[in-house]
């Protein structure tokens, strides 16, 4: 089986959105904010409430969470393709203007940055990470949750493309 076989075959699974953040304290003067798209991310377990995101070997937010337990998920709605899309785009480079035109808020127990009209939010600590091929698994305790509007609907990925669930 050659990766583009695994890809295709992979591609017919629809996923949800999310976007994955984290503040790192100790960089720079009022630290940077990172983030990051991802579809690999599912609910573990109910009790205790656990969480799973996938991040990429050796990516910003794979050394980021390496270091830093605290982290936010949002679950975006249909009208986040451009934030899911820029947060998916590789090399791009941190200025410190990653979330100037989305609108955010701090979240009060994790210090990650929660998209404001997100479908929900999740502030997590890291309980686990287990390393599978050429990605981590991050496994975290949700330590507060916030629900948004659900009018817009949720941000799907299928077939390689963002969509819209009707």
């Amino acid at each position: 089986m050659s990766d583009d076989e695994f890809r295709a075959a992979m591609s017919r699974l629809a996923a949800g959105v999310v976007l994955v953040t984290a503040h790192d304290p100790d960089d720079g003067p009022r630290g940077e904010d990172a983030g990051m798209t991802a579809t690999a991310f599912m609910s573990v377990s109910l009790d205790p409430p656990l969480v799973m995101v996938s991040v990429r070997n050796g990516s910003r937010m794979d050394e980021l969470l390496e270091q830093q337990p605290l982290w936010a998920v949002s679950v975006l709605p249909e009208s986040h393709r451009r934030t899911a899309g820029w947060f998916a785009m590789k090399g791009r480079l941190s200025d410190g203007l990653l979330f100037r035109d989305i609108p955010h808020e701090r979240g009060e127990l994790s210090g990650a940055l929660l998209v404001t009209d997100a479908l929900a939010g999740l502030e997590c600590r890291t309980e686990q990470r287990v390393p599978a091929g050429d990605h981590t698994l991050v496994i975290g305790r949700v330590l507060s949750t916030r629900l948004g509007p659900t009018a817009d609907g949720p941000l799907t990925y299928f077939q390689g493309r963002y969509r819209r669930l009707d």
